[in-house]
């Protein structure tokens, strides 16, 4: 019998990880075709070879999204499997017509076929959408179990942007580790927090040989957290997994994919934001965990915000900026860095539209609907550069930013700027430390 033919719909992360596990080594299947969304700058390249396998002396090639009905039937493609993530239910199922009106079959993998199984206890965190706080419920969760003497290895969702086969496996310790493996904006915002707090982080393309080094990590590995990305499902398989739900977008939680499955599949389901969130959404979410998950442990959360130099917000027209991938497929209006304009007493938020340069322009014109901010897009330099000169431009008085790291760090940001940092705290009981006492006593970590 012929190999099935397959494309893979994907956003270089869990797409390549669908190949990896399910379809690498398996001759019933040929992988003709990588599609690409989302991240800039992937489609017109190729999973390597050295990753790709035996099956793939010449690697597979990664074409454009908008390519997808074409390669269906230029390829012959029997199957497209769907592998990216944060994409509402009606643009799935309207992908998933078009790859039915081409000729193939549409399909979406679950967790039993591509969850690896781990030698270390995992704790996973995700999301029901971009933006919700889970990097921040992820940092919550190291300082807990470290606290309680435990060595946590960090494992985040992939974002390989540079050169795939560089990127198999990298390992963080330092922050001039960051430097080392030429990350992106996007990938120091994950990866600096975890080092600042002292704990090593992975990341990469083969999850596999990830686990595996960060199960023998030589600082020592007691817990593996999974520090989720977008609203995927984790790709190793949780002994606690912990959904991070946003009532400043109630009904979400039932109407993206695949944030659903993050929801239903969690033992404690956090309902963050309610300190600026309005009552009647928060109950919209606590009825919709109650309906699809009415055996998960709640705990309710505020997202606390602290500002290092108030004196640069207060009476000043201030410019925002945020996390860039919150705004875009997030599709969040307001952030930390609003909550902190309104809060320190800003007289204006600088709409930055009209001064944007470059891919920064792009970034406006593909996401229409972000607010009264500038997205920290920052997926290579060049995306880094059109930031620096977009800030240059806006007539503000000061820079307020909002996004995990220190940006002017690694852009030059020639204005008074303040950073505003935001961090998980528990309301009331059950909180983290409970629930994740329970979790060591019965893993023994």
């Amino acid at each position: 019998m012929d190999a099935k033919k397959i494309i893979i719909i994907g956003a270089a992360g869990r797409d390549f990880h669908n190949f990896n596990t399910v379809y690498r080594d398996n001759p019933a299947y040929s992988v003709v075709a990588f599609t690409a969304a989302q991240i800039p700058d992937i489609a017109g390249r190729k999973y390597p070879a050295s990753l790709a396998g035996s099956l793939y002396p010449d690697g597979i090639p990664i074409y454009a999204q908008d390519d997808l009905e074409r390669l269906i039937k230029e390829l012959d493609a029997d199957e497209c499997v769907f592998s990216y993530s944060d994409i509402s239910y009606s643009t799935v199922m309207g992908i998933g017509a078009k790859v039915n009106a081409a000729g193939a079959d549409f399909t979406l993998l679950g967790y039993k076929a591509t969850m690896l199984k781990s030698t270390k206890p995992v704790v996973a965190v995700g999301a029901v959408r971009t933006g919700c706080g889970k990097s921040q419920t992820s940092r919550r969760v190291a300082e807990a179990l470290m606290a309680r003497g435990l060595k946590v290895i960090a494992i985040r969702h992939p974002m390989p942007y540079g050169d795939l086969e560089a990127q198999k496996v990298q390992r963080f310790a330092t922050i001039e580790d960051l430097t080392k493996h030429h990350c992106t904006i996007e990938e120091m915002e994950e990866y600096e927090p975890h080092i600042a707090r002292g704990n090593v982080i992975y990341a990469g393309v083969d999850y596999e040989a990830i686990l595996r080094a960060a199960e023998n990590d030589p600082n020592g590995c007691d817990v593996i957290l999974w520090d989720g990305g977008n609203n995927d499902f984790p790709f190793y398989r949780p002994d606690l997994m912990i959904t991070v739900t946003d009532p400043h977008r109630p009904g979400h939680e039932l109407s993206y994919y695949p944030g659903e499955v993050t929801l239903r599949i969690a033992d404690i389901v956090v309902i963050n934001k309610i300190d600026s969130a309005d009552f009647d959404n928060i109950q919209i979410v606590r009825n919709n965990i109650a309906r699809v998950n009415p055996n998960a442990t709640i705990i309710e959360a505020a997202s606390t915000i602290s500002v290092d130099k108030p004196e640069i917000i207060r009476g000043k027209r201030v410019l925002v900026i945020e996390d860039g991938p919150t705004l875009t497929h997030g599709e969040m209006k307001i952030g930390a860095g609003v909550v902190a304009a309104k809060r320190f007493g800003a007289s204006d938020i600088v709409d930055p539209k009209a001064y944007a340069v470059g891919t920064l322009e792009n970034t406006y014109r593909t996401y229409p609907n972000i607010g009264t901010l500038l997205p920290a897009m920052g997926y290579g330099e060049q995306q880094m550069r059109d930031l620096s000169a977009t800030i240059e431009k806006t007539p503000c008085d000061s820079v307020i930013i909002a996004t995990p790291i220190d940006l002017g760090r690694v852009i030059d940001i020639g204005k008074p700027n303040t950073r505003v940092e935001y961090s998980l705290q528990e309301i009331g009981r059950p909180n983290m430390d409970d629930v994740l006492a329970e979790f060591v006593a019965e893993h023994h970590a």
